[in-house]
This record gives structure tokens, sequence and C-alpha cells, in this order.
């Protein structure tokens, strides 16, 4: 192997898969692993692309002395306590100028931190979200990179040539310092969940609200992913659905148990958003969703209790739904680019909202045929900055939110749950509303704790009602 200045700890699946990608793309990597078994297993199933690997066993300093300064050290691992292990073993046998590079979905006040406590030694920390799943990393994943421009100066070369391309551009850039990349990535992450819910919920309606099959319904999404709802999770969820069981040959889906994992990332969107004052309702439906179905006991001793006393049926149009969801969809994007620019805004970070939605075009979960028009948003004249009243969107918005209110009046009276839908639309009710019901809320509150309130006809903010004279 030709001299290197780069290497990558940890060969899990989304490890390797990132190596194999970095070699097949020309670049010399050495790589270790806590299990030095492993490195060998992955060495010779590598094929001709191990010439471009140097195995490290799981030895820390001789991948060190594997690397031609400046050296940029890629951290493949789960998020958390084994991150700031590798950091503290990894940075004292670094030099000045060279580079940690956190590859995982990271906690992005993590990064913050991880960022601090190496530039106190002159030596540099990457957040970079990667977004693509095995596939993604092997062949091509968007990544959003975040930290110092100088360090990510002599990597710039390879992240491009290994990340997904949208008509021959690279799905991959720095996108602010410090935390940018990872905060990034945890917001893409948080729309991945309400995009998902949503889609979950439609098959519900289909499914348990008309009696389609899995087999038909997955069909229609096949038609809808022809058409503007075209996404990743929409190609996907059509497979899933036409898919059968080998062992019992029943619907994939039907042998499936109804509790949904999370990893944290969709949480930590909703907590960002509520610190930041911003609204992630869809994506807190998503997350709740997700909380609800793990507890299954519970939800079945219920459904004893609280039997049907209703018909479950529901009468909508498919065109209403598929206009229905695209509504929702476009809404979970608008709360997501919201914080986004509410998170940029506070750590002055200068993200460029454009450029995220055009790296997110290819290779990554949420990739969908919406993302061009949402960065020709941002590009142009968008009042206020706020996706919401992107003129792109106003018919499609105006045309689902009523196809919405079908849905979600339709879901209620069926007993049927759609939670993503319907704080989508109530999110969408009130931001529609130039005047709300929050004067009672402040009245409320100077009430009870004389805090006070804004008047509209006199500046200040300590205004007190009648009930103090």
């Amino acid at each position: 192997m030709g001299q290197t200045h780069l290497g990558l700890v940890g060969l899990g699946t989304m490890g390797s898969a990132l190596t194999l990608n970095i070699a097949e793309n020309g670049f010399p990597i050495a790589v270790m692993t806590r299990n030095p078994e492993r490195v060998t297993e992955f060495l010779a199933d590598a094929g001709p692309l191990a010439e471009k690997i140097t195995g490290c066993g799981n030895s820390a300093e001789a991948l060190v002395e594997a690397l031609e300064a400046p050296r940029t050290i890629i951290l493949m691992v789960p998020a958390g306590e084994i991150v700031d292990k590798l950091v503290a073993q990894i940075m004292p046998l670094l030099s000045a100028g060279d580079t940690i590079v956190d590859a995982g979905n990271a906690n992005f006040h993590n990064t913050r931190r991880r960022g601090d406590i190496m530039a106190r030694e002159g030596k540099h920390f990457i957040g970079m979200g990667v977004s693509g799943g095995e596939d993604g990393a092997r062949h091509g994943p968007s990544i959003m990179v975040g930290g110092d421009p100088a360090s990510y100066a002599p990597i710039k070369p390879v992240i491009e040539a290994i990340s997904a391309k949208f008509e021959g551009e690279p799905c991959a850039d720095h996108l602010g310092p410090d935390g940018a990349g990872h905060f990034v990535k945890t917001v893409h992450n948080g729309i991945e969940y309400a995009d998902m819910q949503l889609i979950a919920e439609t098959y519900g309606i289909l499914r348990n609200g008309q009696g389609q099959s899995p087999e038909d319904i997955g069909a229609l999404f096949e038609t809808w992913n022809a058409g503007n709802l075209n996404s990743y999770l929409m190609e996907i969820s059509a497979k899933v659905l036409q898919a059968h069981d080998s062992k019992t040959g029943a619907p994939a889906v039907d042998v499936i148990l109804d509790k949904a994992g999370q990893k944290g990332t969709g949480r930590w969107t909703v907590i960002e958003a509520l610190t930041l004052g911003q609204s992630a309702s869809a994506i807190e439906a998503a997350v709740g969703a997700r909380g609800w179905s793990a507890d299954k006991p519970i939800r079945e001793k219920a459904a004893v209790i609280f039997p049907e006393t209703v018909s479950p049926n529901v009468d909508l149009s498919t065109e209403d739904m598929a206009a229905a969801l695209l509504a929702g969809r476009i809404l979970a994007y608008a709360q997501g680019f919201q914080i986004l620019q509410a998170a940029s805004d506070h750590y002055e970070w200068n993200v460029d909202m454009a450029r995220v939605a055009e790296i997110w075009r290819a290779g990554c979960i949420i990739r969908s045929a919406l993302l061009d028009d949402i960065s020709n948003a941002f590009r142009s004249d968008l009042p206020d900055g706020r996706l919401l009243l992107a003129p792109a969107f106003t018919d499609a918005l105006q045309t689902g939110t009523v196809a919405m209110r079908k849905l979600v009046a339709a879901a209620a009276l069926a007993g049927q749950p759609i939670p993503a839908f319907s704080a989508s639309l109530a999110w969408f009710d009130t931001m529609r509303k130039a005047r709300g019901t929050t004067d009672l809320v402040q009245a409320q509150r100077d009430f009870f704790g004389a805090h006070g309130f804004e008047r509209i006809d006199a500046d200040g903010g300590k205004h007190h009602g009648p009930w103090w004279d």
C-alpha cells in the first residue's frame, strides 16, 4: 500500500462499507477495530481492494504509525462513551494539525465539547453525519460535515469522491463549524421519523380503515412513487408491502411485531427544537408513536377494556390520501428546516439551507422529489426564510390540507390513530391564523403570576390587566 494520511476505527457494518468505498475510489487507508480477528477477516473478504487497506489489529499506536502527517482518523463506532474513550486513547498519539472525524450519529453537544478539547492541543475534531445506511456507506452516502474548514480541506477530495452524486454533483459539503454537521444529520433523522410515520399512518388507514391488502397498498405506493410523492421511503415501503415471508408465505409485514425501535436522534431533534423555541410537532408525534408502540402489553389490555364502538371504515379516496401525504411531507420538511435555521442563528453556524437540501437529494434516507423544489425555494426570495411560505408549495398545501382535514376527521370518527397527520394539521392551522388564542394564555399568566403582557396599542411587555387595578 502507498503512503496514506487516512485511518478508520470500527469495522462494523457501516465502517466496513465505508472503508471499501474509500479504497474503491483509489484512496489508501489503514484500519483498526476492537477485535483484531475482525481485521484479518475483513482483509480476506476485501478481495483486490485489500491492496489499498493496511490492517492495524486493535492497536491505536500501529494505526497512527501507519499514517503520514497530517493524519485524519475516522471513527465509525456507536455514539456515546466509546467515542470519548477512543478520543482519549488516540489524541495523545497525534501531532498538532491532525484530525479525528466522528462519523457516527453523535449528539452535536458532544461534538462541540470534543472539538474544544482537541483544539486546546492544536488538533482538530470533525463531526460528520453520514446517511444512507449500509448501501449508502458502500456506494455513496449523503455526507454532512461540521468543524474547522481548514481541517476539512485535506479530506474534502476523499469525502466528495465517496459521496452520492446527484446529476454529477457530490452530495457532501462542509456546512459550518463545530457541531453543525451532526446537528444537520440529527434533523435529517427527525424528518425521517416524521416521513416514515406519515407513510405508516397512510398504510394504516388503507389497511385497517378500508380493508385493503398489503399487496394492494404496496402497488398503490408504487404508483404514487412514480409521481410527486417519489422518495426513497415510498419506494421501499412499496417493496416491503408486496413482499412475502419465506417461512409462512404471509405478507412480510404481518409477521413483524408492531414495536418500533429508535436510537435517539428523533428525540434529540424534538429536545433541541423545544430548547430553541421551535415546533417539531410532526417529529414529536412520530417519536411518540414509536414510544407508544413499545408499550404493546398495555395496548393489548386497553383493546379489551376499550373495544371499538364505531365503525373502523374510513370513506376517503386514494387521491385525497395522496394529496394529504404530500402536504404532510412538505410540513415535516418545513418544520425541520425551521429548526435548522434557528440553530444556525443561535450557534452562528451560517448553514446554507439550499445546500443542505441539495446534499439530501441522493444517498440519504429522506431523498425525495421535493428536495429540488426546496433547494430552489431557499435560493429564491423566500419570504422570511420560511419554507412554509414558499410559493412553490402554496398550491400543494392548499389542496393537500383540505384533503388532510378530510383524513383527520374521518380517521377520528372511525377511531383510527394518525398522530403525525393530526399534529401537522394543527401546526399548519396555527401558523395560518394571524391572531390566535394565546392572548388568553397571557392573561391567565398575568392573573396568577403577574407576568405582564404586551398590548396591541402600546410598547413594552410589562402591562397588567384590570384584575390588578
